[in-house]
């Protein structure tokens, strides 16, 4: 309806303060930027912050945006376009969404406007939704008219923005991923795709010795990485068929490979539970979105799932950490569902996803100590309230995971929350 940061979840000033907040706390916070296109045509003609449209004169006054800043003639995509027309792909209405004309220099110079002031507020980037029904070239010049980082939110002098572009490529279609990635980085959904097809017992985990390009993946430098998020999580936009909190033993199996394994840029996502699909976050009777109240276990209550405060996924983001820019080394199968490698000689992690028990001396490739399970319970002084893991001056160690334990990895690294 317009561009003005006004949501349910506050207004321009909270907004601010949650981003300079977070940027002191060193969290970075990126946009989920939608420039593709304005609304449909709802039934309830107000936006949150009060504005109205007129839509079948494609009128937004907030903007403001008339019917000559968009895509004309008016079409919509039919399903059959996105296997062999990509000129109607990016210039109809995705689902009835009026559609933006990017190539416009009144419609950039709005979508750089609105992008440049969020930049100005300390954001650290964007994910730029429906990427795929833009064109690269009118992408570009809006990317190019960016300005750098706020220097004031602690960034390095002469910082761009990290833009992540949502392409829905699963192959055979119209338009490519790889027609992205030379503007920015691209929304990888097949490793999403693959890894939940993999810790659900469908394809064995020894294959995940190749992980990367060769699986068909983009390369590393150019993929954002993610199990599920938002839309496919609910089986909207790239389908359904990925794992979710909904089966959470595989799902985090498949979230600690993804961290554990140094391919891609990797995003968590972090939910709100719901049993229908169109269902909006927790609210009152008035509207207002409820908080997370968070659980003496650091967990969330409310109805929000908060995957990141989950310890077996908060862990991985330290093992991944802590095992910086090291290559995939040592790795271990029993060529079926159980695998294990090092990340250099910084961090060691082993899955068992078969039907019997992993019991295996293997190389740790840490240095000798007495190292705890930060995936089975975490270390509180110099005790480890799960596993501990013992590596010989070998680099070798005893490792257990069980058929039936409650998660089927264990994790161990040099970083101090592990390290005993």
């Amino acid at each position: 309806m317009s561009y003005q940061l006004v949501t349910r979840s506050g207004d321009e000033r909270q907004f601010a303060d949650m981003v300079r907040r977070c940027n002191n706390a060193g969290v970075r916070i990126y946009v989920d930027a939608v420039i593709n296109h304005m609304t449909g045509e709802p039934p309830e003609n107000v936006g949150t912050a009060g504005n109205t449209a007129v839509f079948r004169e494609w009128y937004y006054p907030a903007v403001p945006f008339r019917s000559e800043h968009f895509n004309w003639p008016h079409c919509v995509i039919d399903g059959s376009d996105y296997i062999n027309n990509a000129w109607r792909v990016r210039n109809c209405e995705l689902v009835g969404l009026k559609d933006l004309n990017q190539a416009n220099e009144h419609t950039r110079n709005m979508i750089v406007d609105f992008m440049n002031k969020l930049i100005d507020l300390g954001v650290a980037g964007f994910r730029i939704d429906a990427a795929k029904h833009m064109w690269p070239h009118d992408l570009q010049v809006i990317y190019n008219r960016l300005r750098n980082l706020n220097t004031a939110h602690g960034f390095p002098a002469n910082a761009r923005p990290y833009i992540y572009q949502e392409v829905i490529d699963y192959g055979g279609e119209a338009i490519s991923r790889d027609e992205y990635t030379p503007i920015g980085a691209v929304t990888e959904f097949k490793a999403g795709m693959e890894l939940s097809n993999a810790f659900r017992g469908n394809n064995q985990l020894r294959w995940l010795s190749s992980w990367g390009p060769q699986w068909g993946l983009l390369a590393h430098s150019d993929s954002l990485t993610f199990i599920d998020n938002h839309d496919n999580e609910r089986g909207h936009g790239g389908g359904g068929g990925v794992l979710t909190y909904k089966q959470p033993r595989p799902y985090k199996g498949a979230i600690a490979f993804l961290l554990a394994h140094p391919y891609g840029e990797p995003q968590i996502m972090s939910s709100f539970a719901f049993w229908d699909s169109e269902i909006g976050p927790p609210m009152d009777h008035s509207g207002n979105i409820i908080s997370p109240a968070i659980n003496s276990d650091g967990t969330c209550g409310n109805g929000w799932v908060c995957q990141h405060r989950w310890r077996q996924i908060f862990a991985m983001v330290a093992f991944r950490n802590v095992a910086g820019n090291t290559a995939v080394n040592n790795w271990w199968d029993n060529g079926g569902n159980q695998i294990a490698f090092c990340r250099g000689n910084n961090a060691f992690i082993a899955f068992n996803n078969d039907y019997w028990d992993l019991n295996q001396t293997l190389q740790t490739c840490l240095p000798a100590g007495r190292y705890c399970d930060v995936i089975s319970g975490e270390k509180v002084g110099n005790t480890c309230r799960g596993k501990t893991v013992t590596v010989g001056n070998d680099g070798r160690a005893h490792i257990n995971v069980g058929a039936n334990d409650y998660d089927m990895m264990l994790a161990i690294h040099v970083g101090p929350e592990s390290r005993l």
